[in-house]
């Protein structure tokens, strides 16, 4: 077996490289926003929209570490190019940061005692455990494409009924610096995302048509079951809050497109920009604000001068 080493002069693929510098440029680190900060909001929660917000963040926390430690695995071990197996390990590393990201959310803002029982959730939880399950099946068992298919499904729909709770906090003018955290892992999501996506219509094109059918509806058929259990769950838990129906349109927001990243057309019409709760909608963008212009640290700190992914970084000739 001849080892080789990475020639960063040879272009494989084009995308590759560049998706190398944008994710190196945007890296960050939980520990320079300051999430302790929002103590005093979080004091003034009722404690119905604390154990909310704690499961929230718990259930990303489980979804993350199952990304870090087995999703990336899988994906690198049919990786097309060397370049691929280099972005693929960057984004492992920043699906632990994520994980880590979420604990440190907790730990700033609970107690011991408080934190050690939403771990045991995250870890006992049926349909929390449902959604790992069912995706990681794919990542222990699936074909390369497949595998491509729940991961983009796992970061692109699952994490965002999640993502919804933090953002339309944030747009009520609370916690200002759990919410800049979760905007920095949505900005790592999106580059995800569309490079995935794209790295999944390389193995699609290669199927001969009758076997791109076949794909295509078992892909809908998965989604559909991961759906059923992820609106169960966002019924369970945001009910409660008057939230459930408008969570639910965002995730179906965001399965259109991962649904577009991956080459495929609008699944679900009544779930456009302009039927996205627009508190969320105005907080999902990827700018960070409260700098402190003399460090260039706090609550969204500027990370190499990064720009966030643009329209035109979705589209890939």
């Amino acid at each position: 077996m001849i080892h080789k080493t990475m020639n960063w002069q040879l272009i494989e693929d084009e995308l590759d490289e560049f998706v190398w510098d944008k994710a190196t440029a945007q890296f960050w680190l939980d520990t320079r926003v300051p999430v302790s900060n929002d103590l005093l909001e979080w004091k003034k929660l009722s404690t119905m929209e604390k154990e909310i917000v704690k499961k929230a963040v718990g259930g990303l926390a489980l979804l993350d570490t199952l990304q870090s430690e087995e999703g990336l695995y899988a994906l690198k071990k049919h990786a097309r190019t060397q370049k691929e197996r280099a972005v693929l390990s960057n984004f492992m590393f920043m699906e632990s940061i994520h994980a880590k990201t979420y604990g440190t959310i907790l730990i700033s803002l609970n107690t011991f005692k408080d934190i050690e029982e939403i771990y045991d959730w995250m870890n006992n939880d049926p349909m929390m455990q449902f959604k790992a399950e069912k995706i990681n099946n794919i990542y222990q068992n699936g074909t390369p494409i497949q595998v491509k298919v729940a991961s983009v499904f796992l970061e692109g729909i699952l994490y965002y009924s999640n993502f919804f709770i933090p953002l339309w906090y944030r747009g009520q003018n609370k916690l200002a610096n759990l919410a800049e955290l979760i905007k920095l892992v949505i900005r790592d999501e999106s580059v995800h995302g569309t490079y995935l996506g794209y790295k999944f219509r390389q193995d699609f094109e290669e199927l001969t048509q009758d076997e791109q059918e076949a794909f295509t509806q078992w892909m809908y058929s998965f989604l559909e079951e991961l759906l059923e259990k992820e609106f169960a769950f966002t019924e369970e838990l945001y009910t409660e809050i008057g939230l459930a129906e408008d969570i639910k349109t965002f995730v179906k927001y965001n399965a259109n497109k991962s649904l577009q990243n991956m080459g495929f057309g609008i699944y679900f019409e009544n779930a456009l920009a302009k039927d996205v709760n627009p508190i969320v909608m105005n907080g999902i963008s990827i700018e960070t604000s409260n700098h402190d212009f003399f460090s260039q640290v706090g609550a969204g700190y500027l990370m190499g001068n990064a720009e966030e992914m643009s329209d035109e970084d979705y589209i890939f000739e």
